[in-house]
């Protein structure tokens, strides 16, 4: 049995490929064999971290998304080996048609009729796309009801609250907890130092591993790196999904 682990939003730029790479970092670093394949046909952020092994699967065709490059994926992932943990990142700009084509097609029921484990993971974050991001979690909550949502949340572009309440406060939690698996907080810190940290770390498309022990890195930028690395490790290992 696999743990297959689906990366899906909408909304683009609020941080999707980072919670990606993140978990790739924190499987590797659990000493868990990680498959993983990119199929965001615009940005293929995952897919460009050279020291990962990601297959990117090329879903256009005539400049068009065409669904049936997901049966590909579908044959793929049916076929991940025992204990494995398989990350696919899909991109914004082909979300609604991933995700018609895996309720479609039974996809997720697929998978788990032959011993593997699902997670549907996404993003809300801050600030303006706050709505964006909700949107698209009670999209995914209300086509999937049965499979397990793992929620991060994002800091980064503001608080996720509504008149200062956070988000276990809101309408959309109280109606969909049930299907949430887990709440993974993302750190929040000083946008002046660790968040240009984190990123110039991902304009190099570098880990934590090597940002951390790279003999350029300033020592200062070492220990912030090291210490949210940490916290990063800590909340996906209390999510359960390892």
């Amino acid at each position: 049995m696999a743990t297959i682990h689906l990366i899906l939003q909408g909304k683009g730029g609020v941080g999707k490929s980072m919670i990606a790479v993140m978990l790739y970092q924190a499987l590797r670093h659990a000493e868990k064999e990680v498959i993983a394949f990119d199929t965001d046909p615009v940005n293929a952020t995952l897919a460009s971290f050279p020291e990962f092994d990601v297959t990117k699967l090329d879903v256009m065709k005539d400049g068009n998304i065409e669904p049936r490059k997901f049966d590909e994926l579908l044959e793929a992932l049916s076929q991940a080996p025992d204990n494995a943990h398989v990350i696919v990142d899909n991109g914004a700009s082909s979300f609604i048609a991933l995700a018609s084509y895996l309720s479609d097609n039974d996809f997720i029921d697929l998978l788990e009729d032959q011993g593997h484990r699902v997670f549907l993971h996404t993003i809300v974050t801050g600030g303006q796309a706050m709505g964006d991001t909700l949107q698209g979690l009670a999209r995914m909550a209300i086509n999937f009801p049965r499979s397990p949502l793992v929620v991060w949340l994002n800091p980064y572009f503001g608080d996720i609250a509504i008149d200062g309440a956070g988000f276990e406060h809101f309408k959309i939690y109280k109606e969909y907890a049930h299907q949430f698996h887990a709440l993974i907080s993302l750190p929040q810190g000083n946008k002046a130092l660790i968040g240009k940290d984190l990123e110039e770390l991902f304009a190099r498309r570098q880990s934590f591993e090597a940002g951390i022990n790279g003999s350029s890195t300033h020592i200062a930028v070492k220990a912030r790196l090291r210490r949210y690395w940490n916290q990063i490790l800590a909340c996906i290992e209390q999510a359960g999904i390892m």
